[in-house]
């Protein structure tokens, strides 16, 4: 059967499949205590339990810099894992706010002004990355990933421009950069893969709106399949 045109899953499957044998990995208002700065606590513990107990692969939460707004992690998840887990912990989500009478918001954007946007970092690394002398294939990728900088913006999210815009920990969506520990960049390598000389990095630019089965198949035909 061939599956409909706006069925991302079956792309990213494909391209998952075709490179299996690298075994990739996607995954792993703050600094707040009290109900006069933190808001929403019971929701986002309640979220937690609940994609636990459905066996969704959530590694931690946090709040974030804007109030009322939160962070969760999912993975690591190896492949086409990554989309399939982060798909349901939104569907997740979105019924435990009904139960709170709460509605989300999955704009990346979601407040104008003078706020940090919402974004869906995802870490990526693959079994050579993961092993002894992996930073040459972390900056090999991250070179790869330059080259692609316009089309990995277009898979990564509705109304990205209005938070891609160098402020607020963002790169700016016209320019390509990366780090060690530097939150203003397009890619950020962190400081203990540095030390290390091996493990993962952070692509700091999809949208928390962002489709998973887009970002990640998209992730893969960069720095693996070397696809258009």
């Amino acid at each position: 059967m061939t599956p409909i045109a706006n069925n991302t899953r079956a792309d990213a499957a494909r391209v998952m499949k075709a490179a299996e044998g690298e075994e990739p990995w996607f995954g792993p208002y703050y600094c707040g205590a009290g109900a006069h700065s933190v808001f929403g606590r019971i929701i986002v513990d309640a979220h937690y339990r609940a994609s636990l107990y459905a066996g969704i692969n959530i590694s931690g939460i946090n709040a974030e810099v804007m109030p009322g707004q939160w962070e969760y992690q999912v993975g690591p998840c190896t492949g086409i894992e990554s989309g399939d887990h982060l798909w349901m912990s939104r569907y997740i989500l979105l019924r435990v706010c009904e139960d709170f009478g709460v509605n989300v918001s999955w704009d990346p954007k979601p407040i104008p002004g003078d706020w940090n946007g919402a974004g869906c970092h995802t870490n990526y690394s693959t079994k050579a990355m993961r092993e002894e002398g992996g930073m040459a294939k972390i900056i090999e990728a991250i070179e790869k990933m330059k080259l692609k900088h316009k089309e990995h913006i277009a898979a990564y999210g509705t109304g990205n421009e209005r938070r891609l815009t160098g402020r607020h920990e963002t790169a700016s969506m016209d320019t390509f950069s990366y780090g060690v520990a530097n939150r203003g960049a397009s890619i950020r390598i962190p400081r203990v893969a540095e030390a290390e000389g091996k493990g993962y990095f952070e692509d700091r630019r999809p949208a928390s709106n962002m489709d998973p089965y887009v970002v990640t198949g998209r992730i893969i035909k960069t720095t693996i399949l070397d696809e258009a």
